[in-house]
């Protein structure tokens, strides 16, 4: 198969995703069976995950992700992708690139998204019918592979370490983002980081986990703008992680700030639990930005309108492009050397 067909496939799938996030697509049966299969899967999350898609796969931003490479036609490779299920289609990244390469897809999917892939799968196969003796899903031992990816936690990376060490391999573990604010932040600018936190109930590793904030900043702007995810505590899993942290903080004497739906707990951690937000004052910007920098491995995104390296504006953690790789890994390059 051709490099053209392959960008062909995924440009019409792209338009095919725009068509699936909508409230009035035909299809709406699918999305209504991911989310009885995982209930953190709600409709309106699993939308916005196909929106974001549907908008990195437009023609010009496939372009500008496969310029810089050099793409020659070769006996494809056979990548086995392991998926995390924290979030809807989070190993859709993996997915497209082994398949924009040239090569073929071996996936393992998770048990908390097993719907919308294989899916998206069989569109795919419908628009570019070569595509079919490219892509194998398995859920048994994986066998017959030349390289893996593999995402999870610090805990399962070793035992993906240990079995796949002998192939290439790229292999990601637990990271955080985080958001650094100077007090100046306007009210829109904190309206789109409550989304940068609350989007996917705070299970992604680009959502916000932790805040680094001034001394004596002014919570009230901030929970002024978080205010608009309230419904959140409607979930009744969610509720279930907000009523239990809440319960083991306060019988631990620890303090919290809390808006009856989320959590604010100073800690110097990264990783905070299901509507626990972390935060932590600093003294300058150049302290942070040196603190960050030498903690870089556990970092996904740094989210902030200041003079910080490499951060992001707010409200843009979950529409990364596609060149925005996980853990700054480029997955792309990896697969092309195979």
């Amino acid at each position: 198969m051709q490099l053209q067909q392959r960008i062909n496939a995924f440009q019409k799938l792209g338009t095919f995703l725009a068509e699936l996030s909508s409230v009035n697509s035909p299809h709406s049966i699918i999305l209504q069976t991911a989310q009885d299969h995982n209930r953190w899967f709600t409709l309106d999350n699993i939308r916005f995950a196909l929106h974001s898609w549907s908008e990195a796969l437009s023609q010009e931003n496939i372009d500008n992700w496969l310029s810089p490479y050099s793409f020659s036609e070769k006996n494809p490779k056979t990548v086995a992708i392991i998926m995390a299920g924290n979030i809807p289609l989070v190993g859709f990244h993996d997915f497209i690139s082994v398949l924009i390469s040239g090569n073929k897809v071996l996936g393992k999917l998770s048990s908390n998204d097993r719907i919308l892939l294989p899916f998206l799968t069989q569109k795919l196969i419908e628009i570019e019918p070569e595509f079919k003796e490219y892509i194998q899903f398995s859920d048994k031992k994986l066998e017959n592979f030349d390289a893996v990816i593999a995402t999870g936690s610090n805990n399962t990376s070793l035992y993906f370490e240990h079995y796949f060490g002998k192939y290439p391999n790229i292999i990601r573990k637990n990271r955080n983002s985080v958001a650094v604010l100077s007090g100046d932040e306007s009210p829109a600018q904190l309206e789109a980081l409550s989304k940068d936190i609350f989007i996917y109930f705070g299970l992604g590793c680009r959502n916000v986990s932790k805040l680094y904030l001034p001394k004596e900043f002014d919570f009230k702007p901030f929970f002024n703008a978080m205010y608009m995810q309230k419904d959140i505590i409607h979930n009744d899993k969610y509720m279930n992680n907000y009523d239990y942290n809440k319960a083991v903080y306060l019988m631990g004497g620890v303090n919290l700030l809390d808006n009856e739906f989320m959590l604010l707990k100073e800690d110097t951690g990264f990783s905070s639990p299901i509507s626990v937000v972390f935060y932590e004052y600093y003294n300058s910007l150049h302290e942070v930005e040196k603190y960050l920098a030498e903690n870089t491995e556990k970092i996904q995104c740094v989210v902030s309108a200041s003079n910080i390296a490499n951060a992001i504006p707010f409200g843009k953690t979950q529409s990364p492009e596609l060149w925005d790789y996980a853990d700054g890994i480029d997955t792309l390059e990896f697969l092309l050397k195979l």
